[in-house]
């Protein structure tokens, strides 16, 4: 694959890891190269402790698929530094069109990440259901109580990052659900508070490696469901990224410092005789065009490289 594209692909995967309830899996997945970080990130096994164990650095290399992940995640870097910058304003200033365009984004990826299932059947769409189901559940769900219990920690650590290489979950609102939204994100992280820190990156890295060779053997022996209950996954991810709704907002005090974090939706549907629904329905179509533009752009290109 063209390395230029793959470095847009990282940009877009970072930059929807800025966008709130939406997670960097929900992009990779739409841009066509989640199966195969999944299947680099499984590279991490016994054949690559050796590899290293014996200088074998270009092998190792080879293991991991090094130089894509290279480009994917030096990409996501950029887009979540840069766009970041950008997105974080109109979120502020222009909530409801903002959404509007990236309802249009995930809308139009459906018709292309279903078409990825091979031979639609009664599993395939029981699938699709479920992860209809799980994903929309997900973002109704009422935050539990926090904890600092150690083994708590690294499980929450652990949940989190599989949440985030699953498309439609976002990773910091999981953490939400669990309790610990303010404990790690506010607390841990920020203060590098290695007592906190220790069992969270335990259970990142473990719940990491583990879920990426679950989630390969699941493609592998069972892929139609496996991409048929992903795709229902983005599907249910439209409840959060729906443009007309109410953000409730909860505040964290940590001392002197205070924090605001969006801990559920009110819905209601647009004032069609508004002029800025309008304008809204406008860039649905155009956030649902440019999927349909990028598809034809990397169908043009593989035609040349091919």
């Amino acid at each position: 694959m063209n390395p230029l594209l793959l470095i847009l692909k990282g940009i877009a995967i970072g930059a929807a890891n800025v966008i709130p309830g939406v997670s960097g899996g929900t992009m990779a997945f739409i841009t066509g190269v989640y199966e195969r970080i999944i299947r680099a990130l499984s590279g991490f096994n016994n054949e690559s402790v050796r590899l290293l164990k014996a200088g074998d650095i270009k092998g190792l290399a080879k293991q991991l698929d090094f130089g894509f992940l290279a480009l994917i995640f030096g990409g996501a870097g950029v887009g979540i530094v840069g766009l970041g910058k950008i997105l974080k304003p109109l979120f502020e200033h222009y909530p409801q069109l903002t959404w509007a365009f990236f309802f249009g984004l995930i809308l139009a990826s459906i018709y292309f990440v279903g078409k990825m299932v091979k031979k639609w059947s009664v599993g395939a769409a029981v699938a699709l259901v479920i992860g209809i189901a799980i994903a929309g559940g997900v973002a109704m769900l009422p935050p539990a109580e926090q904890s600092d219990n150690f083994l708590y920690l690294m499980l929450c650590g652990a949940v989190a990052m599989c949440s985030m290489i699953l498309p439609g979950v976002s990773g910091s609102y999981v953490l939400l659900l669990m309790g610990n939204y303010q404990l790690v994100m506010l607390d841990a992280v920020p203060n590098f508070r290695l007592k906190m820190l220790v069992p969270i990156g335990i259970g990142a890295v473990a719940g990491l490696l583990l879920f990426a060779r679950v989630l390969r053997w699941i493609f592998r022996d069972f892929h139609d469901f496996a991409v048929s209950l992903l795709t229902g996954f983005v599907a249910g991810s439209l409840v959060v990224i729906w443009p007309w709704k109410n953000e409730i907002v909860t505040t964290f005090e940590l001392g002197d410092k205070v924090k605001e974090k969006v801990t559920g939706y009110e819905w209601f549907l647009p004032d069609w005789s508004a002029g800025a629904t309008w304008l809204g329905v406008g860039l649905i179509a155009a956030g649902a065009g440019l999927v349909f533009g990028i598809e034809w752009l990397g169908k043009n290109l593989t035609k040349r490289q091919g």
